[in-house]
């Protein structure tokens, strides 16, 4: 299977396939998020690396230069963002290798990553799978849409509601 595994860069060909793709499992992922994918690739904001296997789209990993969580923005630390793979393509390694490919073109601008996950069970292999590749929380504690969640506070356990890792990528020259 590895030697039948390639990663590139989002090209339009791929838009509708992706899409279509996600829209099979019942995801939102429309394709206008993929054509604005592509457009802030063109201007060097973002980068999008697409796996497929065997030529099948298998998932996909981005990068955002300058990161919408403040910290991260503040300190100038890429963040990886939406980052999928097709459930019948896990636990194959195609998620370990986007995030190689995405974590060495980081180190060549940062020698640290950002990445936020969600919490509830859906994102459960992704918070194991950072754990495991070194990612640490940034102490900051829960985010949702944006702003830090208070203690006492009444909030809804959806997508937005995310805890927020560094990994260290180089030592710093």
């Amino acid at each position: 299977m590895q030697d039948a595994l390639t990663i590139g860069l989002l090209t339009e060909a791929d838009i509708r396939e992706i899409a279509a793709a996600f829209a099979a499992l019942g995801w939102r992922k429309p394709v206008g998020q993929y054509e604005r994918y592509l457009v802030e690739q063109g201007w060097g904001e973002r980068v999008v690396l697409v796996a497929r296997v065997a030529g099948i789209f298998a998932g996909y990993v981005t990068i955002v230069w300058r990161s919408g969580y403040a910290p991260l923005r503040e300190a100038g630390i890429p963040e990886i963002v939406d980052f999928n793979v097709l459930p019948q393509f896990r636990r194959r390694g195609i998620g370990s290798r986007l995030l190689d490919e995405a974590e060495g073109r980081i180190a060549t601008h940062s020698a640290v990553a950002g990445i936020g996950v969600g919490l509830y069970a859906d994102y459960g292999a992704a918070q194991r799978l950072y754990m495991k590749r070194g990612y640490i929380p940034d102490g900051r504690g829960l985010i949702w849409h944006g702003q830090q969640v208070e203690p006492g506070a009444t909030i809804v356990a959806d997508d937005d509601l995310t805890l927020y890792f560094t990994r260290e990528l180089r030592h710093p020259v």
